[in-house]
């Protein structure tokens, strides 16, 4: 068995690939790498026997998605801990250690990742991870970086020893597999978008621990499977998000919860058709109904997660509301946000 193995998941993806695994050779001390193909239809899987002999792959006949396609692949990896990283990531020397060192040091610990940067822009934290993500009290993600679309310059200010979390982000984390597989992977009805932030929050029910370090970083170019502006993402991004709350949140709070989410997830898509996106504000209304018509599934789910949720574990949830603080208060960036507990620092 492996320490440790770098796995990155690809579809259509030759053109990060060919400019980006330069540096995860470079700098992944030896550690093996598996590509794992999503039924591409350019010509990855050619360029990589061509080019990349001595990495491993992975094929499967099917676009799998996201969660699922790294749930089929990590089946095929032996490791003690997985390395899942996006294809549009460059790392940096020493990326690896510091991510080791933190997820080696307590077993405790399930899940840890990087300072995340922006590739375009790389003094700003990217949207996807920023040094930690968190969840405010209607499930709203954000990060040590970015609240919403506000994305914070990096100055230093999150250099900080490494913190506690929420989430770490799946464009670039280190999982302990055998957390991972006892309790399940990734949703893989999720496809993509939310499903390390749910499988993070089954890790805090199990009372394990997700943890940040500033020590390590590397560079996202983002949205390079979906774009950041596709009805789809924004379908798959107010789908996924009530699929994960109804599935993890206690039940004192669950009605209320999705209730409220109901009406600001309404106000959402009334933003999107008067800003001139109807197409956006199509996906909202398609999440909400695709969620509802699927509500045996979720409850199943939920069901099966309620001896997790009710053995005592306090859930680090955000006590606040950062859709408040953001648009009612002008609270722009993290640091500026109301103390609280959760926070972890």
């Amino acid at each position: 068995m492996h320490t440790l193995a770098i796995v990155i998941l690809n579809y259509n993806g030759k053109k990060y690939l060919e400019k980006f695994l330069p540096s995860v050779l470079k700098h992944s001390h030896g550690y093996p790498v598996y590509v794992a193909d999503n039924d591409s239809t350019d010509d990855s899987v050619d360029f990589l026997h061509q080019y990349y002999p001595e990495i491993r792959q992975i094929h499967f006949p099917l676009n799998h998605g996201y969660a699922q396609g790294y749930n089929e692949a990590l089946k095929e990896v032996n490791a003690t801990y997985y390395c899942l990283l996006n294809s549009d990531i460059e790392v940096t020397e020493g990326w690896l250690t510091p991510l080791l060192d933190l997820i080696e040091s307590n077993p405790v610990i399930a899940a840890v990742q990087p300072k995340i940067l922006d590739y375009n822009r790389q003094n700003y934290f990217e949207h996807a991870g920023g040094v930690g993500g968190f969840l405010d009290v209607l499930g709203y993600p954000f990060t040590r970086g970015r609240l919403f679309d506000t994305r914070e310059e990096d100055k230093g200010q999150y250099n900080t020893p490494p913190i506690r979390c929420f989430w770490a982000s799946g464009a670039c984390m280190i999982v302990r597999s055998e957390a991972y597989h006892q309790l399940g992977g990734f949703d893989g009805d999720f496809f993509a978008h939310m499903e390390e932030i749910d499988l993070c929050w089954r890790f805090h029910l199990a009372g394990l621990e997700v943890w940040a370090s500033g020590d390590s970083v590397v560079y996202h170019v983002g949205g390079g499977t979906l774009d950041y502006q596709s009805p789809r993402k924004t379908f798959l991004n107010f789908h996924n998000s009530l699929a994960m709350l109804y599935k993890n949140l206690p039940d004192n709070r669950l009605a209320g919860v999705i209730f409220l989410r109901l009406v600001l997830d309404g106000v959402a898509g009334i933003y999107f058709l008067v800003s001139g996106f109807p197409k956006h504000c199509w996906a909202v209304a398609r999440a909400h109904f695709a969620f509802y018509a699927r509500w045996a599934g979720w409850r199943r789910k939920r069901r099966a997660l309620a001896p997790l949720r009710e053995n005592g574990t306090v859930i680090p949830l955000y006590g606040r509301s950062i859709l408040r603080a953001y648009f009612l208060q002008g609270i722009k960036t993290y640091s500026a946000l109301p103390p609280d507990d959760s926070l972890f620092s």
